[in-house]
């Protein structure tokens, strides 16, 4: 039986988040260092770039698919050793793709890996508000999602780097190292976070039913479809500003990367002074005026520059505080499973914009169009965020004044 006991976390929760930044920075860079390695991974296993391409398209349907799956399955263990099993997963599915001798066997190795990131990172992420209190929630939640920023901005970077000078299998097992060094740390280090109660089936299941968390869903799927639009063919939208220069071309990435990774923390900050909505709206309508603003910047490096880092920033600040609303709609015990299915949408998103991107591409054969369709994207989404109620927990509404959360102990 678990415990409930409240207690105070005072200032020790920062060094347990970090801990819990770290993994996600792990899996993160797994997330985004394939894109770099496409080239090298289609030569090895004689594959074209379009198919190779295709270990993305896989890990990110296999996270979104099995990310509320895993959630519901595991709600009856305690954080930590959810944590630990998905880095163990995480880092024995890298461990397959630097090993197998063929394409298939690569894909299924890759929904090995999708399966262990679909297990952490939701977890982290409510682990972290668990450990920090529901005062400090925001500002735990973006302390983890550095680890995902962090990833994008240094991971992915020096994972390609790596992989260009020893083979993309390398990058593998420097991801697997990551995961391997993290592990025990957690084991040491973080308190047993536990529900206070495990629900029933149907209490596990009832968000999926709510309306609420319907609608945040639907920001979020809408918010990164529209995110994910310039960033995946950021190339081709600034081609003329870059010259066709790969160094400027991960400059640009480097920009969106640490810029995100301001907006993050900022993000945070902001939704436990002022409310995640609030941050949702303001960041979701600064997007659309970023990036139709990066239409009459396209031919301009310095200017790239400037709208990169403010869309850095802004699309950045979407990610906590939806993760923050979403957790405030969970009946008492159900915010992992929350937190798996909001994590889920965003990866169906990524998945779905560059869908959208190729579409649009092939049928008007101009980049450019690329830009007012991810406005239009995001500004559906600010739109639906301005209109929904606050996010308030169920159980705040049965009981006001209780604010329900999970033990720590």
């Amino acid at each position: 039986m678990s415990d409930t006991t409240r207690t105070d976390p005072g200032e020790r929760w920062r060094p347990q988040v970090m801990v819990l930044a770290f993994g996600t920075f792990a899996v993160g860079t797994d997330a985004f260092v394939i894109a770099g390695l496409l080239p090298d991974i289609s030569r090895s296993l004689h594959i074209d770039v379009a198919a190779a391409g295709q270990l993305v398209t896989v890990f990110s349907i296999a996270y979104a698919a099995l990310s509320p799956v895993l959630a519901a399955l595991t709600g009856r263990w305690s954080r930590r050793q959810v944590l630990v099993t998905a880095l163990i997963v995480f880092a024995l599915g890298n461990v397959g793709t630097a090993l197998a001798p063929d394409y298939a066997l690569v894909l299924a190795s890759r929904v090995v890996a999708a399966a262990g990131a679909a297990m952490f990172t939701p977890n982290a992420g409510a682990t972290a508000a668990a450990i920090a209190g529901p005062e400090r929630r925001g500002r735990a939640i973006a302390i983890v999602t550095v680890g995902l920023t962090s990833s994008l901005a240094l991971g992915a970077p020096l994972g390609t780097a790596i992989g260009n000078a020893l083979g993309w299998k390398a990058t593998m097992w420097f991801v697997t190292a990551l995961a391997v060094l993290v592990t025990p740390v957690i084991v040491l280090r973080l308190p047993d976070v536990r529900l206070p109660a495990a629900p029933s089936l149907r209490q596990r299941l009832a968000p999926l039913t709510d309306r609420r968390v319907a609608g945040v869903l639907t920001i979020t799927l809408l918010a990164f479809i529209g995110i994910y639009l310039p960033y995946t063919y950021i190339s081709s939208v600034f081609a003329t500003a870059t010259g066709g220069d790969g160094g400027r071309v991960a400059l640009l990435l480097l920009v969106f990367g640490v810029a995100g990774t301001v907006g993050n923390l900022t993000a945070g900050r902001l939704a436990d002074r002022h409310g995640p909505r609030r941050v949702v709206i303001g960041a979701t309508f600064a997007l659309a005026v970023v990036f139709l603003a990066m239409l009459p910047s396209r031919g301009s490096f310095p200017a790239a520059l400037v709208v990169v880092a403010l869309s850095g920033v802004a699309s950045w600040s979407v990610t906590a505080p939806q993760q923050h609303r979403i957790m405030a709609l969970a009946p008492a015990g159900s915010e992992p499973l929350v937190v798996s299915l909001n994590a889920a949408v965003m990866y169906l998103a990524i998945s779905l914009s560059s869908t959208v991107g190729a579409i649009a591409l092939t049928s008007f054969h101009s980049s450019a169009v690329l830009l007012p369709i991810a406005a239009a994207f995001v500004l559906a989404a600010a739109l639906l965020a301005w209109i929904s109620r606050p996010a308030v927990r169920r159980s705040d509404e049965q009981q006001p004044g209780v604010a329900a959360s999970p033990a720590v102990r």
